[in-house]
């Protein structure tokens, strides 16, 4: 199983319901590169599900590097830095992609 599979596998799991509120939002994550490929984490009625492909209508797309992916979930990179830098771009609501940090530990 790849890095990037294992990350996606283990957000559901990391996630925080008591920091979620009443948001109700779907994130499409597009990973370019070596293990690359799209992921929908679906936030909704305060728990977090993530499959694998694109759902249509996402609140919100974060692009970038399979592997800075990797590197920004396990702390070796900053999403803010990776974001300035143009390492993640954003479609849609940054809002909602901004919340995502303080989701998952």
């Amino acid at each position: 199983m790849s890095d990037v599979q294992q990350v996606m596998n283990a957000m559901a799991a990391n996630f925080d319901a008591s920091k979620v509120g009443d948001m109700d939002a779907s994130v499409v994550f597009d990973l370019s590169g070596d293990d690359g490929g799209q992921w929908t984490a679906v936030i909704a009625n305060g728990a977090a599900e993530v499959t694998e492909g694109a759902q249509d209508g996402a609140t919100a797309t974060i692009k970038m590097d399979a592997g800075d992916f990797v590197d920004m979930s396990k702390g070796d990179l900053n999403p803010m830095t990776a974001f300035m830098t143009g390492k993640v771009k954003v479609d849609g609501d940054l809002g909602t992609v901004m919340k995502l940090q303080g989701l998952f530990s």
